[in-house]
């Protein structure tokens, strides 16, 4: 990618948190209506309107800009790239937490250069900062209007580190028994995209994820990997595929994590 289209769409990056927030403080608080969009029985896939108003935003936004772009969402249907540029959504990371007042839900924005993570976009509307990967392989966190570049935490003993989990729904219990060696490390709470960032901030050591989608993990993979931390499946591959994903601040403990993980690692 040339150095003119890393700041072209770094700088647009930088200014869809104040947009997205006045889309929402200003027409969207208030007013949501929740649609369980989960085709199993007894399933729960929420989506609310405003997940919807917000894609739609995002979508009519990006193509101002960028018309030849591709556009995947959670929402609607995917927009084909013309120009080797793609565009992946999550509107409301957490829906789950949004509906129930909870503050840490997102807004997840990537852009993929020739399906590559490139770069990435976490908003907190509620807690008014927003995480983004600059273009000298950074990281930062912009919060009351200063900007922090983020660095992962120095590499520890395992028994001593920060590990944040969440199998909730997805792993049964007679399965994390047979991982009982790392559940009982995983001491923090898990936040969904917060502990990515948290990660990047090097406020946890370890984030464990179950079944994430596409548009919940690409914006976190060059955000993590700029902030020196190492991002992969629970079987080690690649993490843009998604599904089940292992976030570390060293290498070592990264290695030593996967191995506890594998008599789970093939569940998905």
């Amino acid at each position: 990618m040339e150095k003119k289209d890393k700041l072209n769409y770094y700088r647009f990056l930088n200014l869809l948190p104040k947009k997205i927030n006045n889309l929402y403080f200003k027409k969207l608080i208030g007013k949501f209506k929740l649609h369980n969009k989960s085709k199993k029985k007894n399933g729960f896939d929420p989506v609310t309107n405003i997940d919807k108003a917000i894609e739609i935003f995002l979508r009519k936004e990006i193509s101002k800009r960028f018309p030849k772009d591709g556009i995947i969402g959670e929402e609607f249907k995917e927009k084909k790239s013309k120009s080797g540029f793609s565009w992946i959504i999550d509107p409301i990371d957490g829906t789950r937490s949004f509906v129930i007042g909870s503050p840490t839900w997102s807004n997840l924005i990537s852009v993929n250069y020739h399906n590559q993570p490139t770069f990435g976009l976490v908003n907190f509307p509620m807690l008014k900062k927003y995480y983004i990967t600059g273009i000298n392989n950074s990281s930062y966190i912009v919060e009351n209007n200063k900007m922090k570049k983020l660095k992962v935490l120095k590499s520890k003993p395992i028994s001593n580190s920060k590990i944040a989990g969440n199998f909730f729904g997805w792993l049964s219990i007679q399965q994390q028994k047979k991982i009982s060696n790392l559940t009982k490390l995983m001491r923090y709470p898990c936040s969904d995209a917060l502990s990515y960032c948290q990660l990047c901030e090097g406020k946890l050591d370890v984030v464990i994820q179950c079944y994430n989608k596409i548009w919940d993990i690409h914006p976190m993979i060059p955000m993590i990997k700029n902030s020196g931390g190492y991002i992969s499946t629970w079987k080690g591959e690649d993490p843009k595929i998604g599904g089940n994903i292992l976030a570390s601040s060293s290498l070592k403990i990264h290695k030593k994590i996967l191995k506890l993980l594998k008599p789970v690692s093939g569940k998905y």
